[in-house]
This record gives C-alpha cells, sequence and structure tokens, in this order.
C-alpha cells in the first residue's frame, strides 16, 4: 500500500469550497485505485485566521507543513484584508521557504467546453506556462521612502540571478523534450528592460545547446499576447519571467474558456521540501457560497499532484474522468452550464468508479 501525506489549505473564498471537492475526489480515488491511501490534514490559515491572530499563518508554519509530502492549497484573499498582506503572509512564503521555483501551468481545451476564440477546439490550444518562481519582479525587494509627501518615491526591484534563470530554463528545455512537439518558446522583454532581460535570452541560448532536439524561439511578452490569441496552434511549451508568466497563464485559462479550470503546481524540482498545488482561479468572493465555483481546475490541480507523487495511474484516470464529465456537458455557470459544484464533483466521482473510464 502506497501511503502519501496532504497539507490541505482551503483559505479563503471559494478555496474551501473547491478543496472539500478535492478531497472527496482523492478519498473515491483511493477506493477506485485500492492500493493508495491519502492522509490529508487540513489547517485554517487565510484571512479568517489573520483577522484572529494578525498573521495569515503561524511563525512555525513552513515547519509544520515540512513533514507532508504535498500541500494542496485553494485561494489566497479578502475584500477587507489587503491582498500584499494576504500574498505574503501565506502563499509566497509557502513558495519561496520551500524553493518551488517551478511555476507549472497546463491549458487546454477541455471536451465540451466552447472557447472565446472562434476555429479553435481541443487540440488547437495545448499549452504548459513554466513561470520562474522565485525570483525576478516577484523578489519583494524595494521600499518607499518620504511617505505621504510630494516627493514620495517607491521602488520594486526585480532580482534576476543566474542560478534562478539557468534552472528554470533547464527545467522548461526538460519538460518541452518530453512533449510531443518538442517546442519551447521563451518570453521576455529584452527590448526596453535591457539588463536581466537580455541576461534571460543569453542564458536561453546557452541552455539551448543542452537540448539539441528541442525547437526554440523567442518572444517579446507584448508580442506573446498575441502570438496566443491569433495563432494559440504554433504554441506548446512556454517559459517567462514571474511576472510575465502570471499574466500569461491568466490569459491562457481565459482562452481555454475559463479561469475555473486552470490549474497551478508549485514545485521544488529537487524534492527536498513539499510541492505545492493549486487552482489559480482565486478567491472569487463575488460567487463564494452559492455553490456554483467551477472544481475542475481544482480537479485538474490534483491530477498534477498525483503525477508529481508517482501516482501516474490515478492522475490519469482522474482526468479521464474530468474530460468525460466537461465532454457530457456537466458545467458550472462560467464555462455555459448550470450545474453545482457539488453536481460536477458528484459526476467526476460517478466517472472515476465507471469501468469504461
Amino acid at each position: 500500500m502506497r501511503e502519501h501525506t496532504i497539507a490541505a489549505i482551503p483559505a479563503d473564498g471559494i478555496g474551501p469550497e473547491v478543496i472539500d471537492a478535492g478531497t472527496r475526489v482523492l478519498a473515491s480515488l483511493e477506493k477506485r485505485m485500492g492500493d493508495v491511501r491519502f492522509h490529508v490534514e487540513t489547517f485554517d490559515w487565510g484571512s479568517d485566521y489573520y483577522r484572529k491572530h494578525g498573521v495569515m499563518m503561524p511563525a512555525d508554519g513552513l515547519e509544520t507543513l515540512r513533514k507532508f509530502d504535498a500541500i494542496y492549497f485553494g485561494a489566497v484573499g479578502a475584500p477587507d484584508v489587503p491582498d500584499h498582506i494576504t500574498l505574503w503572509g501565506l502563499r509566497l512564503p509557502i513558495c519561496q521557504g520551500f524553493d518551488q521555483y517551478a511555476n507549472v501551468r497546463p491549458t487546454k481545451i477541455l471536451p465540451g467546453i466552447t472557447p472565446p476564440l472562434r476555429n479553435c477546439g481541443p487540440g488547437d490550444l495545448d499549452w504548459v506556462i513554466v513561470r520562474e518562481n522565485s525570483e525576478g519582479e516577484y523578489s519583494g525587494h524595494g521600499g518607499r521612502a518620504h511617505k505621504g509627501l510630494p516627493e514620495e518615491v517607491g521602488t520594486e526591484v526585480a532580482i534576476f540571478t543566474r542560478v534562478g534563470v539557468t534552472r528554470i530554463m533547464r527545467y522548461a528545455f526538460t519538460l518541452a523534450q518530453s512533449r510531443p512537439r518538442k517546442l519551447l518558446t521563451v518570453v521576455t522583454k529584452s527590448n526596453a528592460q535591457r539588463h536581466g532581460m537580455v541576461m534571460w535570452d543569453e542564458i536561453a541560448a546557452e541552455v539551448a545547446e543542452e537540448f539539441p532536439d528541442v525547437s526554440w524561439d523567442k518572444m517579446l511578452v507584448d508580442a506573446m499576447t498575441v502570438r496566443m490569441t491569433l495563432k494559440p496552434q504554433s504554441l506548446d511549451t512556454i517559459v517567462a519571467t514571474n511576472l510575465h508568466a502570471d499574466i500569461l497563464s491568466d490569459l491562457a485559462g481565459a482562452l481555454a474558456g475559463s479561469l475555473g479550470v486552470a490549474p497551478t503546481a508549485n514545485i521544488d524540482p529537487q524534492r527536498r521540501f513539499p510541492s505545492m498545488f493549486e487552482p489559480i482561479h482565486g478567491s472569487a468572493f463575488d460567487i463564494t457560497g452559492k455553490g456554483i465555483a467551477n472544481p475542475v481546475a481544482t480537479f485538474w490541480t490534483a491530477a498534477q499532484m498525483l503525477d508529481h507523487l508517482g501516482e501516474q495511474d490515478a492522475s490519469a484516470r482522474l482526468m479521464r474522468a474530468v474530460e468525460r464529465v466537461t465532454g457530457n456537458g456537466i458545467l458550472t455557470p462560467d464555462v455555459g452550464g448550470t450545474a453545482t459544484t457539488k453536481e460536477v464533483t458528484d459526476a467526476v466521482i460517478d466517472a472515476i468508479h465507471s469501468s469504461n473510464v
């Protein structure tokens, strides 16, 4: 019997709703597979915890999480708590504290979902965006001086290191090499950002020499938005900085139909620490408590988690179940359906137990 320990952090907004759906699906996979167990422990960290304790998680939070095999994260953010507090108080300390430097965001058009692009359907948009997740524009360096005065100044320092850029580039080339098309697009803004971004371009060319079987090209980030929209079939694996990939992956989710179907893995490729898996849709307080949050992104990120844990068969079964359900038109309102979170979840669980999935 293979056993895995998972720390669940539902956090804010619709996070508890979708993580509950995700843990139900993991339990159903346990029963269906028969040879694997998931020991899930839930932590009540987030904005509610902040209102009670003045912090988003305890001071020893990272030490508590360190013993787990993986982290299953919901969403962070609340209308009455400043965003920089929620982000820097919970999600980023986990990503940076555990050196989860590869943020991996697959995107494809699932069966039954009509994307906003004309003449674009399943198979036409099948990407993986690799986001540098440890430095760059989200390094947290900078400051403000003369606050409140006319001469107030604020600085936000982006930090790019040769170690950081090389390792994410090597990760992206390796991922591209493992995919059928063996195609990588490197995204920068080196025409205007002539220091860190030029270094990105140079390191990309250096690492490319290690992967002669991978075809690669370069795009400026603004031009990349055009290519993603007008020529989605020309893309496969994409690598970009922390900020650029953050923005592009939201665009990718929208082009695939909804952020409600977009997953994320925050990976420590060296496996020194637990990796963290989360949907990218955010806390979505406008639909919190209505029972209509799309759980598909949370299921897909569970599949990523299962792959990371070495449970490829369970991951594949889960994604086949999800695609059967979406293909049958059991969809939440964000992708044009009328189903509830529970109805989608129940349908996926039924599909997992089906003999021909």
